[in-house]
């Protein structure tokens, strides 16, 4: 091959895959940037799981003389793992193009 045909070849195929790729993001879901409600709602949640940790902690520590079972670290990790899902649910959601198609069929039967 000549380099003038290797040069087309080599332009016409970056072309095509950025029109390829210009296809597939257009058709990807948008990320929904979270409401203000719902970062009230998340900022609450993550108050009352750092007070009710923290008190949790301190009556852990008051009653303790020696090693004893950390009970409280249980709660702390599955409430740790709760918040952090819903930390998740608020700002990495994206829409779902079958929401609408599912809502439909819900309420049609």
């Amino acid at each position: 091959m000549c380099p003038d045909t290797y040069q087309f070849l080599q332009i016409s195929f970056c072309a095509s895959q950025a029109i390829y790729l210009r296809e597939i993001l257009t058709e990807m879901p948008k990320k929904i940037k979270p409401t203000g409600k719902q970062k009230q709602i998340f900022i609450i949640h993550a108050i009352v799981f750092a007070i009710v940790t923290t008190i949790t902690w301190v009556i852990y520590d008051d009653g303790v003389e020696g090693w004893a079972y950390p009970w409280p670290a249980w709660t702390t990790a599955a409430w740790g793992l709760a918040l952090i899902g819903h930390w998740c649910a608020v700002y990495l959601s994206y829409e779902d193009p079958g929401h609408e198609d599912y809502k439909r069929q819900e309420v049609n039967g």
